[in-house]
């Protein structure tokens, strides 16, 4: 994982637009966010998440012949933001691409590289989700400019002969869906394709509240359904880290008890598609997720895009 240096507290944002921490704390469960500055792009926090994921599996990058970024907030217009991070690693061969499905573009990214691994025409893939989602807000809109924070989170897939059981370690099932119609809830007002301008964030909260619950569930419950499990069976639940209120709904709903929840939106706020990743490293770093768990994560975004994916750690 990585994080820009500095914190902004809902006491500093509360001195800056008309919000109080408590408002922030009883509806989202946030408490504070991280900002990258002017140094601190998507790739260059996506590098160095990448470089710790590397580190931590024991892989060197010249054994890595996939990335693939999920962002939304690349660093240019093109090229993707992976063959930068591809550069960054000293990596001269394979393939590097960008994956863009806002929030759940992580379970997008991989479910797309276990796709690839399987294939077998890939051996070792990274998956980074990166944003600096605080360069698309509207500072001055309280309802959108309180959510969101930067960071980065990467892992390391490589490709082992399995059983093809749910014994399995990696990816056992993903399940990834989108709804073009509700473009007018989430999205940004701004691309290189309409108004070449970047654009700031739009949202109706009440209405990305009450998709998300049932999204999640149905995309969730579909993926235990495919490998006959439930919600008791779930050693961990890893979800999007958006709101505190939306991931104890949907854990109630499962059957998921708040124990086995991973909560870090309190530390890092929505940080889109980093969020997942950035929640595992923390657990993983801790020691709660542990080799051999089953850990459930799952996304919605804006699109809506949403998705799930159950992995044998």
């Amino acid at each position: 994982m990585a994080l820009p240096d500095r914190i902004l507290t809902n006491a500093e944002l509360a001195t800056m637009v008309d919000t109080s921490d408590d408002w922030i704390r009883q509806r989202t469960g946030i408490e504070q966010r991280h900002i990258a500055d002017e140094s601190e792009t998507t790739s260059v926090l996506g590098t160095a998440a990448a470089r710790r994921a590397l580190a931590s599996a024991g892989i060197g990058a010249s054994d890595v012949d996939l990335i693939i970024c999920a962002t939304s907030t690349p660093d240019h217009t093109f090229p993707a933001t992976a063959t930068e991070i591809q550069h960054a690693l000293d990596i001269h061969h394979g393939v590097a691409f960008d994956v863009q499905a806002v929030c759940s573009g992580f379970v997008f990214a991989l479910a797309t590289a276990d796709k690839f691994l399987t294939s077998g025409s890939h051996k070792v893939a990274l998956v980074i989700g990166a944003e600096t989602f605080s360069r698309l807000l509207d500072w001055n809109d309280r309802g959108t400019c309180v959510l969101f924070g930067d960071g980065a989170g990467a892992v390391v897939l490589a490709a082992e002969q399995g059983t093809g059981t749910i014994a399995d370690r990696g990816v056992l099932h993903s399940h990834i869906r989108s709804e073009g119609r509700y473009r007018d809830k989430l999205y940004v007002d701004g691309g290189a394709g309409s108004n070449g301008k970047v654009g700031h964030l739009r949202m109706e909260g009440r209405e990305v509240f009450k998709h998300a619950v049932i999204n999640l569930a149905d995309t969730v419950e579909a993926t235990l359904a495919a490998t006959g499990l439930t919600g008791a069976d779930i050693d961990w639940f890893v979800p999007h880290q958006a709101n505190k209120r939306i991931i104890d709904a949907t854990a109630h709903k499962l059957g998921v008890p708040g124990s086995r929840v991973v909560y870090t939106v309190q530390d890092h706020g929505n940080t889109s598609a980093a969020s997942i990743p950035l929640a595992l490293a923390t657990a993983v770093g801790d020691g709660r997720i542990q080799r051999g768990q089953l850990v459930l994560v799952e996304a919605m975004g804006g699109g809506f895009t949403w998705g799930s994916a159950l992995i044998r750690w």
